[in-house]
């Protein structure tokens, strides 16, 4: 009787979370959804995830059916606990609570930790939720499941229903480059970031299942670099989200400055074009149509996190170059509106 009660409240649950097209009055008249998004990022790593977070929930072309709070590698030092999904989802709150958003949205917790094989999914409410969405058969707007740091929901979501494989889009911020695309960074590090927050998953997920990939590597995500000083006319000044969201990034510049490291005058907003791709997507033949990808045959990640060529891998989409301006117009003036009724 407890489990049949457990999942009738999960599903109900779900049930509530319709985002609302009025979030930004302006655009309820001539804007409504045609694509759903799982929102699925380290909320309590880099402050980007929260720019992206917030850009989304002003996006109502893409209706946002749940956020999940994922996890960082072990020893991060963005949030070096045992509990850095738990701190996420918290996060998530603290956000929507800025914005005068508290309980408007399906918020999930992912797991805490890695997978450990390629076989065992970690069981959380966030996987849980990518696998009840997916599966809903009377939906029939596209689903995609953004990411902006490591694998482990939709890993899992993918061993739990194998099924979710021709029902969803991954959008995936993550991997190096690709040799015969772009020169890695000066100083680089051969294991990008957000793989390294769980190689297993992304094995998974590249290797292991037929899951459509949206991927945005590192040479394009570190396109998108917002100054300092449009963080400080163009997103401070807009009422208690702007002043938010600034300070998170101050909080960050200090951080680094007592270390004696000076991070110049711009921040790579990295998760941000999950918004780009999937909301800011062309009128007719709908596509992110002025951003620039091509298609390739996934590679194989090895247990390095390394790239492996693979000519039989499944076709993939990787992201070359990005609109950085519409994304961050559209995230200034979006900003912008949404200041006047708050």
């Amino acid at each position: 009787m407890k489990s049949i009660f457990n999942i009738v409240s999960f599903f109900a649950a779900m049930a509530v979370s319709a985002q609302s097209t009025a979030v930004i009055s302006e655009m309820d008249k001539y804007v409504k959804p045609r694509y759903r998004v799982i929102v699925d990022n380290d909320f309590g790593g880099d402050p980007d995830g929260l720019f992206q977070l917030v850009h989304q929930i002003l996006s109502p072309s893409a209706e946002i059916k749940g956020i999940i709070g994922s996890h960082l590698k072990p020893g991060d030092p963005f949030d070096s606990s045992k509990i850095t999904a738990e701190n996420a989802v918290k996060k998530v709150n603290e956000t929507l609570e800025v914005m005068n958003l508290k309980n408007k949205f399906n918020v999930f917790q992912g797991s805490n930790d890695q997978l450990k094989d390629l076989k065992t999914p970690n069981i959380s409410e966030g996987a849980k939720a990518i696998v009840a969405e997916a599966m809903k058969a009377d939906e029939k707007n596209p689903l995609f499941v953004v990411c902006g740091a490591g694998l482990t929901e939709v890993a899992s979501a993918y061993l739990m229903e194998p099924k979710i494989a021709d029902k969803i889009v991954v959008v995936w911020i993550g991997g190096p480059e690709y040799s015969d695309l772009a020169a890695p960074p000066p100083g680089f590090t051969p294991l990008e970031y957000n793989l390294g927050i769980d190689i297993i998953a992304a094995q998974v997920v590249f290797n292991e299942s037929n899951l459509n990939i949206w991927q945005i590597p590192r040479n394009a995500y570190r396109q998108t670099l917002m100054s300092y000083t449009e963080l400080i006319t163009k997103v401070k000044p807009e009422g208690k989200t702007g002043a938010y969201l600034t300070r998170k990034i101050e909080e960050l510049m200090e951080r680094v400055q007592k270390l004696n490291f000076h991070i110049g005058e711009t921040y790579i907003m990295g998760d941000s074009p999950l918004v780009l791709v999937t909301a800011l997507q062309s009128s007719f033949e709908a596509d992110s149509s002025s951003s620039s990808y091509v298609l390739k045959n996934a590679p194989k990640i090895d247990d390095n996190g390394l790239y492996q060529y693979n000519p039989k891998g499944k076709s993939i989409r990787v992201y070359t170059q990005l609109d950085t301006r519409l994304m961050f117009e559209d995230f200034y003036t979006k900003l912008k509106l949404f200041n006047k009724k708050n």
